[in-house]
Order: C-alpha cells, then sequence, then structure tokens
C-alpha cells in the first residue's frame, strides 16, 4: 500500500490522479482512510496547484463525487418540507398584511431559491476593492476597478458554460454570466459600496442582504471599521447573517506587527457589535491574489506573502464550506435553508404586530360602539334630569293658577252673605237656577283658558321631543360614519329608518284632551250646590234667617239674640260650614293634583318612548358597523392563529436545523 503521509512535499494535481490508480481499491474501504487520502491531497498540494486553486479542486470533485454532493436525500426532503412550511408562510402574510409587498416578494425570491447554489453577497465602501477581490475569487478580470463609484447597482454573478454575457431581467435583476468555476458551487453578488452617497444604491444593497446566505464584509486596511462600516454591521445583525470579514488591503502594512494590530482592532470592536467571540476576518491582499493567479507560477508572486497566503487561507474556507462531508459544509447546508426562514420569521412577527394592533383597534370600536349606545342612556338621563323639567313646571305652573282660581272663587262664593246663592240653590230647583255665575267663571274663564294653554304647551313639547330625537339621531349617525368612513360608504340608511326616530304615541295631548272643562264647571257647580244644600237645606225660613243673623250681626249680643231666635239644628249646620267649604277646597285641590299628576305620568311616558326610538335608532345605525367590527375581529383572530400556527412551524424547522448533523 502506498501511504500518502510519506509525502513532504507537495503533490501536483497532475500527478494525483496516476498516484491514486497505484493505490488498491480496499484503500478506500474505510471512511477515515479515503478522508486522510483527501486531507494529504488538499493540504499538502494547496501551494502548487497551478494556476487556479479553486479549478484544481473542482478536478479534485471529479475523483471524489461522493464526498461533495450539493443537495442529499434529507436535504432534498428538508427543502421540500420547509418549501411547504414557506409557501403557507406567505399566503398568511399575504391575508394578514397585503401592503407588505416587498417583504412578500423578498420572502417569495427566497423560496424559490432554496435549491439554488449558495449564494454570497461581497459588501464593503467604495474603494475597498471589492471588485479588485471578486476578481480574485474569479480567477480572472471580469469586474472594473475603479477610482469612482461605477458599480450602480446590484450585480448577480452566475455559472455559464458559454461565453460571459450580462442581461438584465424582466424583474429588473442584472445577472452575469461568466464561465468561472468556482460560480459552479455559489453565486456571487457584488454590491454598490454602503457608503455611496446615492441612496438608491444604498437601498439596493440593503434590500438585498436579507437574501444572502454568507456575507463577505470587505474592510479596506487604510481605514478599518469606519463609521459607515460600523452602522451596516448593526444593520445586518437584525437578520442574523453570518459574516466573515476580508481585510483587504494588507500588504500596506510595514511590519507583523502593524497588522497584528490591525486586527486586534477589528476583532475586539466587531465581537461587541456582533456579541460573539467568534469572529472569522482574513487579511489579505486581493490585488496580489489577483496577480498571482494571472501569472505562470505561484512563485511570481512575493514569496511568503501574508496578503497571498491569507487570500488562499480564504479560499480554503470557502471550499471546505461548500463541502457537504465536513462540519463547514453542514454549517453551509444549515445557512442555506435558515435564510428564508429567517427572512419568514421576520416578517411573521411584524404581521403579528400589525394583527395585534388591528385586534386592539377592533376591540376599541365594538367598545366605542357600545359607548354610543351609553350616551344614548346619559342623554335620556339629561333630558329627565333638566330639559324635561323644565317642561313640567310650566305645564304644572298651568295647572297650578287653574286651582288657585279655582280656590278664590269657592272662597269668595261660600260665603254666609251670598243670600241669593243660598235661597237659589235651597228653596229653588236646579232647573230654575240656571248656570250660577261662579260656575260661568270656572267654565269659560278658568278651565277653558287654561285647558288650551295647557293643550298648546303639551303640543310644543311633543314637537320639541321629535325635533331633539331627529337632531341627536342625525348626531349619532354623523359620529359613526366618521369613525367609520370606510364602512359608512357601503350603507344606505332608508327614510324608515330615520322615520323610527320620530314619536306615534301622543299620551300627554290625549291626557289633556280626555279632560272637559264643561263637565268640570259643571262638577263644580254639584258641589256649589251639594256644600249649600247640606247646611242650609234641613232649615226652615225662620232657621234660616236667624242662622243667617247670627253670620251678619255684628255683635257678639245680637248673635246670642240671634242664636236664641234660631234652632239649636241651625246653630250646628252654620257651624260646618267652614269645614265644608274648606273640604270643598281640599277636593279642588285634589283634583288638580291628580290631574297633575296623569300628565306628569303621561308627559314621562312621551320622554320614554322618545329615548326607546332614539336607542332603536342608534342601535339600527350601528349594527351594520358592529356587525363588520365583529366580522373584523373574527378575521384578524383567525389571522392570529394562522400567524402563530406558521411561526410555531418555522420554530420547528430551526430546531431541525440545529439538529441536522453528518451522519
Amino acid at each position: 500500500m502506498v501511504s500518502l503521509l510519506s509525502y513532504s512535499t507537495p503533490i501536483h494535481l497532475s500527478k494525483f490522479p496516476s498516484i491514486c490508480n497505484t493505490i488498491h481499491t480496499s484503500t478506500f474501504q474505510h471512511r477515515d482512510t479515503k478522508s486522510i487520502l483527501q486531507n494529504t491531497y488538499v493540504h499538502h498540494s494547496i501551494n502548487a496547484l497551478g494556476t487556479n486553486s479553486f479549478e484544481s479542486k473542482q478536478q479534485f470533485r471529479t475523483l471524489f463525487p461522493g464526498e461533495f454532493q450539493t443537495l442529499e436525500d434529507k436535504e432534498k426532503l428538508f427543502i421540500e418540507t420547509e418549501r411547504m412550511v414557506l409557501l403557507e408562510a406567505i399566503s398568511v402574510i399575504r391575508k394578514a398584511a397585503p401592503q407588505m409587498e416587498e417583504e412578500i416578494l423578498l420572502l417569495n425570491d427566497a423560496t424559490s431559491k432554496l435549491d439554488e447554489p449558495f449564494l454570497v453577497v461581497i459588501v464593503g465602501e467604495f474603494n475597498s476593492g471589492k471588485s479588485t477581490f471578486i476578481n480574485a475569487l474569479l480567477g480572472r478580470n471580469y469586474l472594473k476597478e475603479g477610482v469612482i463609484p461605477t458599480t450602480n447597482e446590484i450585480t448577480l454573478l452566475q455559472y455559464s458554460n458559454d461565453k460571459e454575457h450580462c442581461e438584465r431581467r424582466p424583474d429588473g435583476q442584472f445577472i452575469c454570466y461568466l464561465p468561472a468555476p468556482i460560480l459552479k458551487e455559489m453565486n456571487l453578488v457584488d454590491t454598490p459600496g454602503i457608503n455611496v452617497v446615492l441612496q438608491r444604491q444604498q437601498r439596493l444593497t440593503e434590500d438585498f442582504v436579507p437574501r444572502a446566505d454568507l456575507l463577505l464584509f470587505v474592510i479596506s486596511a487604510d481605514r478599518p471599521l469606519t463609521e459607515s462600516e460600523v452602522v451596516f454591521v448593526r444593520y445586518v445583525q437584525q437578520w442574523r447573517k453570518k459574516i466573515v470579514f476580508v481585510l483587504n488591503k494588507s500588504d500596506i502594512y510595514r511590519n507583523t506587527s502593524e497588522l497584528e494590530e490591525a486586527i486586534a482592532f477589528i476583532k475586539e470592536n466587531t465581537q461587541k457589535l456582533l456579541n460573539s467571540e467568534h469572529v472569522l476576518l482574513y487579511p489579505l491582499s486581493a490585488r496580489l491574489a489577483i496577480e498571482g493567479k494571472l501569472s505562470s507560477k505561484a512563485e511570481d508572486v512575493e514569496d511568503n506573502h501574508s496578503g497571498y497566503d491569507g487570500f488562499n487561507q480564504l479560499e480554503e474556507f470557502l471550499f471546505s464550506f461548500l463541502d457537504r462531508s465536513t462540519d463547514r459544509g453542514m454549517e453551509r447546508m444549515k445557512l442555506k435553508v435558515g435564510t428564508p426562514i429567517e427572512i419568514a420569521d421576520r416578517i411573521v412577527a411584524a404581521c403579528q404586530k400589525l394583527v395585534k394592533k388591528d385586534i386592539e383597534s377592533a376591540n376599541q370600536d365594538l367598545i366605542s360602539v357600545k359607548n354610543i349606545a351609553s350616551d344614548v342612556e346619559k342623554y335620556a338621563m339629561n333630558m329627565e334630569s333638566e330639559r324635561i323639567m323644565s317642561w313640567r313646571r310650566q305645564t304644572l305652573s298651568l295647572i297650578d293658577a287653574a286651582e288657585a282660581r279655582v280656590v278664590r272663587l269657592v272662597e269668595s262664593t261660600l260665603r254666609l252673605s251670598n243670600l241669593d246663592l243660598v235661597v237659589s240653590y235651597v228653596f229653588k230647583g236646579e232647573a230654575t237656577v240656571g248656570l250660577m255665575p261662579a260656575t260661568s267663571i270656572v267654565q269659560n274663564d278658568i278651565l277653558c283658558s287654561a285647558h288650551s294653554d295647557v293643550q298648546k304647551l303639551l303640543k310644543e313639547y311633543f314637537e320639541w321631543l321629535n325635533l331633539n330625537n331627529a337632531r341627536e339621531g342625525r348626531l349619532y349617525k354623523e359620529t359613526i360614519e366618521k369613525r367609520w368612513p370606510s364602512l359608512a360608504t357601503g350603507l344606505v340608511h332608508s327614510r324608515t329608518d330615520e322615520e323610527a326616530l320620530m314619536k306615534k304615541e301622543q299620551f300627554s295631548i290625549k291626557e289633556i284632551e280626555i279632560f272637559s272643562a264643561t263637565a268640570a264647571a259643571k262638577l263644580f257647580e254639584q258641589e256649589i250646590r251639594q256644600v249649600f244644600f247640606e247646611t242650609f237645606g234641613g232649615l226652615g225660613a225662620a232657621g234660616l234667617s236667624a242662622s243667617l243673623l247670627t253670620s251678619l250681626l255684628p255683635t257678639t249680643l245680637e248673635d246670642l239674640l240671634a242664636l236664641g231666635l234660631c234652632s239649636t239644628g241651625g246653630f250646628i249646620a252654620i257651624s260646618k260650614f267652614p269645614t265644608r267649604r274648606k273640604e270643598m277646597i281640599e277636593k279642588v285641590k285634589r283634583t288638580a293634583g291628580a290631574l297633575s299628576r296623569e300628565l306628569e305620568d303621561a308627559m314621562q311616558k312621551d320622554l320614554s318612548e322618545a329615548m326607546e326610538n332614539l336607542e332603536s335608532y342608534v342601535k339600527l345605525i350601528s349594527k351594520p358597523y358592529q356587525d363588520a367590527t365583529h366580522e373584523r375581529l373574527d378575521r384578524l383572530l383567525e389571522l392570529q392563529k394562522e400567524l402563530t400556527s406558521v411561526e410555531e412551524k418555522l420554530q420547528g424547522l430551526k430546531n431541525q436545523i440545529q439538529n441536522l448533523h453528518l451522519s
């Protein structure tokens, strides 16, 4: 058996196949032996691979194809599962936040590129040497270099067997197809300088970063970690991207001490920015690297220069990063499948915030609708406690005034000095007397006048209720339409709806219409007659004369004389006359009080019905808004559940990615 470990000098690639042919097939029966062979070749031949190390490694892949599969069955299965979850996420995001069009396009693009080559985005300030660095990776001077920002847009570099050419896709993406071997394994993205003043260029760079699987951050050795670079690193942190720092132009340092000082400075600050102790930094000189690749021999480049060595180390890192059989290769796969998950996770989290805010808004809308109904109750209480009292006072004052006039009339009528009335009511029949003057006054001057005034006032009250209801109804309608203008445009309130505000029953007016001034006057006359008759009806003419004399004689002696002339029964009857007069006055007051209470109750019924009509109207016009808000809330809650489900699935994918291993 031939032992490759015995080779102390690098083995040129051209000789390696023949060496492999001399090795017995059994050598490869064990993975360990095969790995030893691979590692021996890679590490001992790295400096003697000819003009393009990456091309040489491509040849090595031909010898060991099984070790460099880009997508194994397990990875393909995971990607298909991931794609289904991501498509579900896109669908839910579209429903939850259709305004997030750019974010949806970003996620959709990342999902569609899941099984495309690894995406490496090169970022850095203008004049940091990005173009030279990319040319060194490609092995030829494909990109222009200059002292002004010539990279005006993001350029995607992809592999092509054909002649190199560039084109712009319908979506605006600028792509260059190049026959560079490294592009078989990864797509490179050249971006505008992050410090370029043109905001469009900076925006393009920031829009493309989330799609990156790996970021190569090129820093110029003559100005390491500028303010714009620090800002950009902080920006990248939100996407949790893996960043590899490239300290370009490191050949400007005069000695190793200066280089180490610069490396320490950059690492210390980037560790703080990334909040991580593990920061990858490769000091190199892209200029020396491309010169070495373009020269016929690697020895033409300065021997053992750290800038050239650093580029080889970075190339080796990328090579191992693409190797599926290594830990770094596994990390590459995790980054690749993890990129769209991180994008989806951030967008879904943003949607959750929007939906949560919308749910709070919908709940507030429901509270607002309920508050409007509560406002109707407050309005009714205010009407009853303040405004309605004025109408009641006016109505009752009219009745009180009529009552006072009737009482005064009773007092002036029921006097013993009114001999003509006593004689008429006691000794003449009702038919012969006719309508006495007091009754005529009660009917025509007092009751009819008061009845007319109260009736007029109650009609005004009824109209006032309707006008207030109509005004309040319009205010509530305007409030609702102003609060939800988008819903108001699709709703039409008919005249029937507005007519619901108008009061139909007129309880107070009906109550006063029942009252009859003529009947009340007749009753008044009957009561007067009754008082006179009960007082004097049982006395004869002599008794009546003596009784009246008693009430008319001015002196006590004369009273005693009159009393001597009249009977004991006449004295008793006359003595009860003031009580009967008082009883009639009380009866008048009770009658007036009963009428006042009935009118108050009727006015309260009018108010209650008016408030019920207003409340019904507000419920009627607010119901469509309330129903729409309920539907919106139900839809938002369902969206929230869907977003939560997607979040759980994304977290499940993250857990699976963390558990991926080589075996």
